[in-house]
């Protein structure tokens, strides 16, 4: 288990330029080395699948294993499993026990279509990838795309992993797990990879998709359950596992979120199952997002 101390970050964020670059360098050789032993065995293996739970840096990590890929002189496709979504209308799978859409469950997905594109990508035949409108609900085609000769594609979503969607696909796949590893400490007091994911969501929801702070706690609820159950139990899948956490990243939310979860303490029933959050953030020095670089998977959820 990793673990840095809310005294350790506050030591190192006095030298905010070194910290950012040591938190930078842990990640950035995480994606390495995975993306240079996807090269060397793009032969046998030219599909990626890229998994990780919500706010995990899937999207960026994604993109930097392709753009390293390139950088090697392999051609890289990137597809967000989003795009294989059924209508909201076809979602009848997908109803849990309570006659509710389950948004979280595999069966939102067009799996029979998924699956045969897999096999179609290895293979070298041409797909056609639909795009999936979220603000309808309805799929749209898409753009045809053929994966040629050492060509690598990478297929990212929350259950790439899962065998359920992507079948028998072991012998020409890629696994990778995503996700926050490491815990901030505070003496015997420890704030969950979890929380850290939630804070990245907070932001993101606020900043640009309009939800409020209590609005995310609720959807948060039904992520965690659907995480419990469709994505952790396929995390062992996976050929490489990286820890999405940057060491400074807390310090540069800190200013963006305290003082809307502060207001959010007195108004929202369920809020101590999250004021561990607040308290660590407030044993945090704050850092400046404008010194965040443009590269960074920070930047996925901070936005510019």
């Amino acid at each position: 288990m990793n673990c840095i101390s809310t005294e350790q970050l506050n030591f190192a964020a006095k030298t905010p330029e070194k910290l950012i670059e040591h938190g930078e360098k842990i990640y950035a050789e995480q994606i390495e080395n995975a993306a240079k032993k996807i090269y060397e065995s793009r032969s046998e293996r030219p599909v990626v699948l890229l998994s990780g739970p919500s706010g995990s840096g899937k999207t960026t990590s994604a993109h930097k294993i392709a753009h390293l890929l390139e950088s090697y002189g392999c051609k890289a496709h990137t597809i967000s499993m989003d795009n294989y979504f059924l209508p909201m209308h076809e979602n009848e799978a997908a109803r849990d026990e309570n006659g509710k859409i389950d948004f979280e469950s595999p069966m939102r997905l067009d799996i029979p279509l998924f699956k045969k594109h897999l096999e179609m990508l290895f293979k070298g035949e041409t797909i056609n990838i639909p795009t999936f409108d979220f603000a309808k609900q309805e799929r749209n085609k898409g753009m045809p795309l053929t994966r040629g000769k050492g060509d690598i594609v990478i297929l990212e979503g929350i259950h790439a992993l899962n065998p359920l969607v992507t079948g028998d696909t072991e012998d020409f796949t890629s696994c990778v797990y995503v996700s926050v590893r490491t815990r901030i400490s505070e003496g015997d007091k420890m704030l969950h990879p979890s929380k850290i994911r939630l804070m990245r969501r907070l932001i993101r929801d606020k900043l640009y998709r309009g939800r409020d702070i209590t609005e995310t706690f609720e959807f948060f609820k039904s992520v965690e359950y659907g995480e419990n159950r469709y994505i952790m139990p396929y995390k062992n899948r996976a050929h490489f596992d990286i820890d999405t956490f940057i060491e400074y990243e807390a310090l540069v939310y800190k200013n963006i979120l305290l003082p809307e979860l502060v207001d959010a303490a007195p108004m929202y029933a369920d809020y101590g199952d999250y004021s561990d959050i607040e308290h660590f953030l407030k044993l945090l020095d704050p850092m400046d997002r404008k010194l965040v670089p443009e590269s960074s998977l920070i930047k996925e959820f901070i936005g510019d």
